[in-house]
């Protein structure tokens, strides 16, 4: 899946949440296209016609332009008389017969990557608790794009295994990989969304060495990611108490995990462990 196919179902997503926690007949919203100064409308939900579909919106024209320019949430009561856009995308708003618009950009590390708009078909106020629901989606997709930016920069900055073993740099690095690869496996559980929560697993199964195991495992070996997410905490440096606490589980819990995790693996220590794991490809 591409970072832009990634994003789309992240904004398809939030407007079915936006719908469905504010009772809007309207939601719809696109990412900002890469080196382009516009939104494109790419995702809609609840609408009648196509009018919206494609649309691109130009930074500071119209009312997702003008969230998008000032990075803020923006609304009107009634958009064709509204004094406070511009009126270039007049004709597509009316011809889906829309009113009372809110729009609320997406923005990671203070740079706009997208905007969500909700809808009514009457000219009315949209009240707080409407505008907070589409900025709390619109924090979702932020959170999620994060998410996605941190696992692609890992991926891009990985350096090969054995250039770890010839060149000292390299190997600094790929410590900092190992702790990269336990940090997102300890926030893996904490994402909602079940897809995002597998895609971001899958891109730590990337940060493994991925070639044949420099030994074999033990016939029938396979750790549950519970053991996995400890091993990678302790190949990290963590004290079983810093992955306790890294992992939002008790020290008895993380106990428990390592020692089925050394029989499994055949071994007897912490170090052990961790070392035969790497060797067996299950590690970085």
């Amino acid at each position: 899946m591409t970072a832009d196919t990634a994003g789309a179902v992240e904004i398809r997503n939030a407007l079915v949440r936006l719908r469905r926690a504010t009772g809007l007949p309207v939601a719809f919203g696109g990412l900002v296209e890469p080196g382009r100064q516009h939104v494109r409308i790419s995702e809609l939900n609840g609408n009648t016609t196509l009018a919206l579909s494609g649309l691109p919106v130009t930074s500071g024209n119209g009312l997702g332009g003008r969230a998008v320019a000032l990075a803020r949430p923006c609304a009107v009561t009634d958009y064709s008389s509204s004094r406070q856009i511009s009126h270039e995308y007049d004709v597509p708003v009316a011809t889906e017969g829309l009113r009372s618009i809110l729009a609320v950009p997406v923005v990671v590390r203070r740079r706009v990557r997208g905007v969500l708009y909700g809808a009514l078909r009457t000219a009315q106020p949209l009240g707080d608790r409407t505008l907070d629901a589409a900025v709390e989606a619109a924090r979702d997709v932020e959170q999620t794009l994060a998410v996605q930016d941190r696992v692609r920069g890992l991926l891009a900055q990985t350096p090969r295994s054995e250039e770890a073993a010839r060149d000292p740099a390299a190997g600094a690095a790929w410590e900092q990989v190992r702790e990269a690869h336990a940090a997102l496996r300890a926030l893996a559980p904490r994402i909602a969304d079940p897809a995002l929560r597998a895609e971001l697993l899958d891109a730590c199964e990337l940060l493994t060495p991925g070639a044949a195991p420099l030994v074999p495992r033990p016939a029938g070996v396979r750790l549950t990611p519970r053991e996995l997410d400890v091993l990678a905490c302790l190949a990290a440096g963590a004290t079983n108490a810093g992955a306790s606490e890294r992992l939002g589980l008790r020290p008895e819990t993380v106990k428990s995990y390592l020692r089925s995790a050394m029989r499994k693996l055949g071994t007897h220590t912490r170090g052990e462990t961790v070392a035969t794991a790497r060797r067996a490809g299950l590690l970085p």
